[in-house]
């Protein structure tokens, strides 16, 4: 859909300032950046997989589904989603893969994507490419949903998720170099092959351990220091972290 899709932006790891702040990154294909509609809005319609689609700035793949209004909307496929199916997003919506719910409304063990973490935001979390949350329980006011990587994190009843996994094969071998210049990758060199003065594991005669502790390029240690904010809004949601 023309209509949906606008041009993304390079930036080739710049900031703002136009100095390298992410290396290994640029000289990638033009791409269009597709409009999805994370936030589930169209809420009390029942729409109809157009066409299951390619995302060249994913792993998962895309559902064009069209309203009866007319409207016509990107969507995050589930696995096994058809084109012809039907789809729908609300509290009345039926649990099956692709239909979008309140999390109070959704029963236990079912798997779900495309979960808000602020009501009313849209889908933020869980979102890649195979990847899926499981219900785990319920609280007074809260569920309980266990994310991919293990943690065990408190929802509102009141925020959306897609019912099923998202869509997406696992990827191959990119078969050759090219392939990587046109995903926007350059080549990266080991720290350990540079000289002193570009890199803090560079230096030494013949093969040698690293000169000195590994540090950003600002200068602070990269090694063993937690860099999660101590006063992070979402530490009281959490139930049990990721790492035991």
């Amino acid at each position: 859909m023309k209509k949906l899709k606008i041009i993304l932006p390079k930036n080739s790891g710049r900031d703002s300032h136009g100095h390298v702040s992410v290396r290994h990154q640029g000289g990638r294909h033009k791409r269009f950046l597709r409009i999805i509609d994370h936030g589930c809005q169209k809420r009390g319609m029942t729409g109809r997989v157009e066409a299951i689609e390619y995302d060249p700035n994913r792993n998962a793949k895309l559902a064009l589904v069209l309203y009866p209004d007319g409207d016509r909307r990107y969507m995050i496929a589930s696995q096994g989603l058809g084109v012809g199916d039907r789809v729908m997003a609300g509290e009345t919506a039926p649990i099956k893969p692709g239909n979008s719910l309140p999390l109070g409304r959704i029963p236990v063990g079912t798997l779900v994507y495309n979960l808000e973490i602020t009501t009313g935001k849209g889908g933020q979390m869980v979102k890649s490419g195979q990847s899926s949350a499981t219900i785990q329980g319920r609280e007074s006011s809260v569920v309980l949903v266990k994310l991919p990587s293990g943690e065990l994190r408190r929802f509102d009843t009141a925020s959306y998720a897609t019912i099923g996994q998202v869509s997406g094969e696992t990827r191959g071998s990119l078969r050759k170099a090219g392939v990587s210049r046109h995903m926007g990758i350059r080549p990266t060199v080991r720290g350990v092959a540079m000289a002193p003065r570009a890199h803090p594991h560079g230096g030494g005669e013949g093969r040698s351990p690293e000169g000195m502790p590994p540090k950003t390029p600002w200068g602070k240690p990269a090694r063993g220091v937690k860099t999660r904010r101590p006063r992070k809004y979402s530490n009281r949601l959490i139930v049990e972290r990721r790492k035991k």
